[in-house]
């Protein structure tokens, strides 16, 4: 049986100019959080500022949220709120900031709340919008975090990344304007498509997926192969930005309901032990991850369809390869952890992480710990 699905919030808005929504927004006090100076430098955040100011709500602002955001930058910014007592909640930023965004507003509602472990299974996790509503404005076109019902926050003392999923964190409000995603760098715009694709690739050969999750996956996959390297190249063209943002919720549509695999699993993993950006992990792990799943039949036969409607040919694996060439994605793990001493002496840890990563029993294959090895060593030196 299917479980419940749930399409982004009570507003989903997107085209150039919907920004503009935020005048439309009742209540009285705005915390918003961000992440470095990206935003305050494109001018996007007085925007947002003075679009709230038009809508008669003052706003104060929580910003440094780390590229991958720590529980104490959490509590810092729950105790902000506490202080500041706001009714709306604004995540604006990457995934980062919007995920630290959800993140503080469970512990601005919850303030009976003090350890990462309170919000992580098998405690119940609590009901929201109490205090206040969430509104996330994306800046970049990768972690769908506006339409999801998850977040990752890595511990500060082990740097250990912890996911948690719940329908409570959809953000109530997703604005999704191409012009906040107009000047993320070459770099950035890569790295955080390739995670959009990889949702939306996951999400087609879940063992959860079903026919509304097909239809999102399938479109997004489609803009993005095409969208992807024309915004890499010229990212001031507003029209490629606006189909890799709607592609990216998209994709964020389809996983938030039906999941991801281990893709995710093993780049979760790698991200904690080593370091290294999510999105630029999965663009390397995806293709080797694909030609894994497609000992199975249902995933061989997905991929193949998505293939033949792209580009009339049926190796997926291969229009990834390329892709990522396209956009400057290394081929392997080797080029971003040249310590391979390192790199294996972690193999067992490695192991255990992406086994117990929530996100590996929908993986269409649950991999046995052989066949993880195998797959961390042939994505590590490109060759069996």
């Amino acid at each position: 049986m299917m479980r419940p699905m749930k399409l982004a919030g009570s507003q989903l808005m997107f085209g150039e100019g919907c920004l503009e929504h935020l005048k439309t927004l009742k209540g009285s006090k705005a915390m918003i959080v961000t992440g470095g100076s990206s935003m305050r430098k494109s001018g996007i955040l007085q925007k947002v500022i003075d679009y709230l100011k038009e809508a008669n709500i003052e706003s104060d602002v929580f910003s440094g949220v780390e590229p991958d955001p720590l529980f104490s930058t959490v509590i810092n910014g729950a105790n902000k709120m506490k202080e500041y007592g706001p009714d709306i909640i604004i995540g604006l930023g990457g995934g980062s900031a919007m995920d630290a965004a959800k993140a503080m507003w469970i512990y601005y509602e919850n303030e009976e709340f003090k350890t990462l472990q309170d919000i992580l299974p098998p405690n119940e996790f609590p009901k929201l919008r109490e205090k206040a509503y969430l509104v996330c404005i994306p800046s970049t076109s990768g972690s769908a975090s506006e339409v999801s019902r998850s977040i990752v926050i890595t511990e500060d003392a082990t740097h250990t990344k912890f996911g948690v999923g719940n329908m409570e964190m959809m953000p109530d409000i997703a604005i999704c304007d191409p012009l906040v995603t107009a000047t993320m760098p070459g770099k950035i715009t890569a790295e955080t498509g390739m995670d959009a694709l990889t949702h939306a690739l996951e999400a087609l050969v879940s063992k959860r997926a079903n026919y509304l999750s097909d239809i999102f996956s399938q479109a997004a996959i489609k803009d993005i192969v095409q969208y992807l390297p024309k915004a890499f190249e010229d990212g001031e063209n507003l029209e490629y930005r606006e189909k890799m943002l709607n592609a990216s919720f998209t994709a964020g549509l389809a996983f938030t309901n039906v999941s991801l695999g281990i893709v995710h699993s093993m780049a979760h993993t790698l991200g904690s032990l080593f370091g290294l950006a999510h999105g630029l992990l999965d663009a390397v792990l995806l293709p080797y991850v694909m030609e894994f799943n497609s000992k199975d039949g249902n995933a061989r036969e997905k991929y193949n369809k998505i293939a033949t409607e792209i580009k009339g040919g049926s190796d997926l694996v291969s229009i990834v390869k390329e892709l990522n060439n396209e956009v400057n994605i290394p081929a392997c793990l080797s080029e971003l952890i040249p310590d391979d001493k390192s790199f294996n002496e972690k193999m067992e840890l490695m192991i255990d992480m992406a086994l117990a990563d929530g996100c590996t029993k929908t993986n269409p294959i649950i991999p046995t710990r052989d066949e993880l090895r195998d797959l961390y060593l042939y994505a590590y030196n490109g060759r069996r």
